[in-house]
């Protein structure tokens, strides 16, 4: 059982990382999904508890911009002792506001939005308490992952 927690900028390809890596083997928890919940931190945390106490792997497809945000959900993981990896988007601006302006309907978010999470985000580190995956979204190619090893070497 594992908790899969994707980070990074609105438009940074992580929905299509999900539907690409994960959807066949994993649930998928979204704050997207639910955007007229009135507490969607509390709907996302039921959500990922219901998924690891029914023995089912997730994915938290969010920003997730700060240690704290992941924290949480590596407390949740712990508990169900489920494994946890992180797939951090590192930020690609220019690309992202590209993608999102492609968008329609409530997928697109405001400008404003996409750089204000830029400006939140917090690079993660293993030290978080999972594996640490880098995934770059080659246009036209796919994704390409690089595994993060403790003290920042990377692994191909």
């Amino acid at each position: 059982m594992e908790l899969v927690i994707l980070v990074g900028v609105q438009g940074s390809g992580k929905t299509t990382f999900f539907r690409e890596r994960f959807a066949a083997t994993h649930a998928h928890v979204s704050k997207d999904n639910f955007r007229s919940n009135p507490r969607p931190a509390r709907r996302q945390r039921r959500l990922v508890a219901d998924a690891l106490a029914a023995g089912r792997s997730v994915v938290v497809d969010n920003t997730n911009p700060t240690a704290a945000d992941r924290a949480e959900l590596v407390a949740l993981a712990q508990t169900a002792g489920a494994t946890v990896a992180c797939y951090f988007f590192p930020p690609a601006l220019d690309a992202s506001l590209r993608r999102n302006a492609l968008r329609g309907g409530k997928a697109r978010v405001p400008d404003h939005a996409i750089r204000i999470t830029a400006a939140r985000l917090e690079v993660p580190a293993p030290a978080e308490g999972f594996a640490l995956f880098h995934v770059r979204l080659v246009d036209g190619a796919g994704f390409e992952v690089v595994a993060v090893m403790e003290g920042g070497d990377a692994a191909g």
